[in-house]
């Protein structure tokens, strides 16, 4: 008999576990520790429930802790593991138990960014990363804050902007960059400020955040930005996230871009003897690069958990292993009210950081065939290689039915496809969805002859 065990119950964890489970003969013990009190939940819907958007945080889990028991898992909510002994193959928890493994799987997830300044632990001061973060955040708004501070504007810092806007909250949104969404081209990122100054948000950009004023009790009341202070009795974090990877590290496991765990494609961690990693601990291979990133995604963990659930599986029972992840390309989605914005592969400066010679497009379109009836405007911006006419990266910011345009770019991005193959591609067509020209095979076109110009 062997045991499985694996540190951590969101995406990766819980679907290396199910996999597993399904796939191991019963005398195999699948054991799962979980520090939290919820399993299988979606993170990225937290600001939706802030909003009010979703009404309870259960329609947030999708499999509870009791499902995941029925089906036969050991998994014990509310247990933290505090050290992994390699040599020995036991995990130990805070509860002073050391448990054995023959198979060990790290799926801890990430953790907000909180930088070293004064005041930084003071309470009303809230990252947002798991179901326990949001549910604080809903607490502090029982409280009826009169000033909410954001402090970043990537995507977790736009979300939250927008739903305390929702809730008729003065909202404050602190930007160290010239533009919000620091990763689309600066010509969208200002689409975004535009957007987000109509919907009342005060945002600060090219603001620096030098401290945090707490009140004689340790609750913030202030934020020090570039020596002024503006009144807070809120502040969310969304500065980003760093994989959580320190225990692991401790116990001499390799990381890499952001604390991330460096596995192989199978997300066996290199240099360690069955230890796998897979979800937001660990570093992925942008596909068009070659290089390691950090891109914390449930998308991905949920692949990531698969291909170690099977591979697991094929080291216990002397098999083939049949999945590997591949990397990604950077696709990504989220909306502000209603404009949305998404985006896949590189921007025109990561292209050239990797060594490439951008050709870089920017087309305005119409969602659908402008005579139609509010038919909306978006904006695509495309990047090509010179050299291969390979389309690296497409960015698109726009009215409804802008956004989701990118999983077809995404699929080009990912294939290497050139401008001109994309151009010839057989898209659908009808009045009420798209022009003749679908937005991407229009900024293709424009590609096509900004390159043979």
């Amino acid at each position: 008999m062997a045991r499985v065990l694996v540190i951590g119950g969101d995406a990766a964890g819980m679907t290396a576990a199910a996999g597993l489970r399904r796939t191991l003969p019963t005398e195999h013990e699948v054991v799962v520790l979980e520090r939290g009190e919820w399993t299988s939940y979606s993170a990225c819907g937290i600001p939706y429930w802030v909003a009010g958007d979703v009404e309870d945080v259960d329609a947030l889990v999708a499999r509870s802790p009791e499902r995941h028991r029925a089906n036969g898992i050991d998994l014990r909510t509310g247990t933290a593991a505090v050290a992994i002994d390699l040599d020995a193959r036991e995990v130990e928890t805070d509860g002073g138990e050391r448990l054995g493994f023959d198979a060990l799987v790290v799926a801890t997830g990430a953790e907000p960014l909180r930088p070293d300044l004064p005041g930084i632990d003071g309470q009303g001061i809230l990252g947002v990363q798991t179901l326990g973060d949001g549910q604080d955040v809903i607490d502090a708004l029982a409280d009826e804050p009169q000033h909410v501070v954001v402090v970043g504007s990537g995507y977790v810092g736009l979300e939250m902007a927008e739903a305390f806007v929702v809730r008729g909250i003065p909202t404050t949104v602190v930007e160290k960059a010239p533009v919000p969404l620091g990763i689309l081209e600066p010509r969208l990122g200002e689409r975004v400020a535009e957007a987000m100054r109509a919907r009342g948000i005060e945002l600060r950009t090219e603001a620096e955040v030098e401290g945090f004023e707490l009140d004689d009790a340790g609750h913030v009341r202030g934020v020090v930005v570039d020596g002024a202070t503006l009144p807070a009795d809120l502040v969310v974090l969304g500065l980003g996230v760093r994989a959580r990877s320190d225990l692991a590290a401790a116990a001499g496991l390799p990381t890499g871009v952001k604390g991330g765990l460096v596995t192989d494609s199978r997300q066996r961690v290199v240099g360690a003897d069955r230890v796998w990693a897979a979800g937001d601990c660990v570093e992925t291979r942008d596909r068009t690069t070659g290089l390691p990133i950090h891109l914390p995604l449930g998308t991905h963990a949920n692949k990531q958990g698969m291909v170690v659930a099977d591979d697991v599986a094929a080291v216990l029972l002397g098999r083939t292993t049949s999945l590997t992840f591949p990397g990604v390309v950077q696709t990504a989605i989220t909306k502000f009210c209603a404009l949305e914005i998404s985006r896949t592969g590189l921007g025109e400066q990561q292209a050239r950081d990797a060594g490439l010679d951008p050709v870089v497009v920017s087309i305005e379109t119409s969602s659908r065939a402008g005579y139609m009836p509010d038919a909306g405007q978006l904006t695509v911006v495309m990047v090509v290689d010179r050299g291969t006419r390979r389309v690296v990266g497409v960015q698109i910011v726009g009215t409804e039915n802008a956004g989701l345009r990118i999983d077809s770019a995404a699929v080009v991005v990912t294939a290497g496809m050139t401008a001109d193959e994309v151009v010839m591609l057989d898209l659908a067509y009808a009045p009420p969805f798209a022009s003749v020209w679908s937005p991407v095979q229009v900024a293709a076109r424009a590609a096509v002859k900004a390159l043979d110009s």
